[in-house]
């Protein structure tokens, strides 16, 4: 019986400790109460959350496996600026589905993924000053009748991106459009190439990115929301918000920003 008491106990022991050690493994940041700013510092790496399938702002290419675009430089420069070194960044895909429950959960330290701020989302997040200025927008065929939001009328299908205050936006703006909605912008891409859909509405830095892939398709009727982005923090991280505000400012007055978005965006 004592011997059975013993295997059971150290049965216990065992699964307590496996159990702790898993838990350790799943976060980056461990304790999301403390200070991402310190945290960065000490572990020599900057963990931020990026879009892999938005050309132009953040794109990885499937023959290389790079990954590069407007916000992928703004996370290098970030990296440069707190570790000294803009290599010592790890770029982690997320999508609109995914970028708030990883930031919160301590996957990543940040949020740099043509994120529109707007006040829903800052109940659940904190947000730098605007780092970049878009406008919803549409992308159609060429050649096609649609030519502003005006004519997304009923029976019109509209391509969006589950998650992004695209949708809402375009239900508000054209209530009488029916809004198929896609796990992402390349599928979302694909199935508007296939024609499932009249038109694909996003931020116009988004479709961009898009027409420069396919020069079939172009942007229509200007924009029809303003979406200002913003670099998310996990709420109460103060020090590192203002740091970023900071770092934003530095990187506007030395130009180094202009040089970033003339490399990228050409309207």
């Amino acid at each position: 019986m004592k011997g059975l008491k013993k295997v059971l106990f150290l049965g216990l022991i065992f699964t307590l400790v496996a159990a702790l050690f898993a838990g350790c493994g799943k976060k980056t940041n461990g304790d999301t109460s403390k200070d991402t700013l310190q945290q960065i510092k000490d572990r020599g790496k900057f963990v931020v959350g990026v879009k892999y399938d938005t050309n132009l702002f953040g794109y990885k290419d499937p023959k290389t496996g790079e990954v590069t675009g407007f916000d992928i430089d703004i996370a290098k420069a970030l990296a440069k600026k707190i570790l000294g070194d803009e290599n010592k960044v790890e770029l982690v895909e997320i999508t609109s589905k995914t970028r708030i429950p990883k930031l919160n959960n301590g996957d990543i330290d940040a949020i740099i993924a043509t994120m529109t701020i707007n006040e829903e989302r800052k109940k659940e997040v904190d947000f730098s000053d605007v780092y970049f200025d878009a406008g919803q927008s549409l992308l159609v065929k060429k050649g096609s009748p649609i030519k502003s939001v005006d004519d997304l009328k009923k029976g019109t299908k509209v391509l969006a991106v589950k998650g992004s205050t695209s949708v809402d936006n375009v239900k508000k703006a054209a209530p009488d459009a029916e809004v198929l909605e896609f796990e992402n912008y390349a599928e979302a891409f694909t199935a508007l190439k296939s024609g499932k859909g009249d038109a694909l509405t996003t931020d116009n830095s988004i479709l961009y990115g898009m027409a420069a892939q396919d020069s079939n398709y172009e942007l229509v009727g200007g924009t029809f929301t303003d979406e200002p982005y913003g670099i998310a923090v996990r709420k109460g991280q103060k020090k590192f918000q203002e740091y970023i505000n900071k770092f934003l400012k530095e990187l506007k007055d030395s130009g180094e920003y202009d040089q970033i978005k003339n490399k990228w965006i050409k309207e």
